[in-house]
């Protein structure tokens, strides 16, 4: 099972990545955790009020959230999908933030929909590029589907000339 990081703004265009990711790892069972990332506020109130905050779901519309459910129903392999906000700007903080969420692979920057939510907004990919995980790109899912049906040709012919 993979666990694939998500930097995104929650906009639906943001989705369209898992179609694809589906296409890729159509044999294994996949898990999406779609994050944004902040700073940490100076404010103590903020700080004692973290655990607590719910206005950067406002962030996220009800069109991200038809979408989602939309594909959880097409896409069987499916198994999780979480959507999350990281309050840090250091390493350590966001190599915990990865393990607790069991991260093993990272969408490449240049598939990522991602613009930032306001002021407090942190560049993902400045740590995303430190932690050293597997990036996982985007690739044509029509290339995918042709390269697999070539493969299986390829070994249909190989077992025919073997009998």
């Amino acid at each position: 099972m993979k666990t694939i990081l998500i930097p995104t703004d929650f906009s639906p265009a943001s989705l369209n990545c898992i179609p694809n990711l589906c296409a890729q790892f159509h044999k294994e069972q996949l898990n999406f955790v779609f994050v944004h990332l902040f700073k940490v506020s100076d404010s103590i109130n903020d700080l004692l009020m973290l655990s607590r905050r719910s206005r950067e779901y406002d962030y996220i519309s009800d069109d991200f959230y038809t979408k989602l459910r939309e594909l959880k129903q097409e896409f069987s392999q499916l198994n999780l999908i979480k959507i999350e906000f990281f309050f840090g700007s250091t390493m350590v903080m966001f190599r915990n933030f990865i393990e607790e969420n069991e991260v093993s692979h990272i969408l490449q920057t240049q598939d990522c929909v991602y613009a930032p939510l306001n002021k407090s907004s942190v560049d993902p990919f400045n740590l995303t590029a430190k932690l050293g995980l597997p990036l996982v790109a985007l690739i044509e899912v029509k290339k995918a589907v042709s390269d697999v049906a070539s493969r299986r040709y390829a070994e249909i012919n190989m077992a025919a000339e073997v009998y």
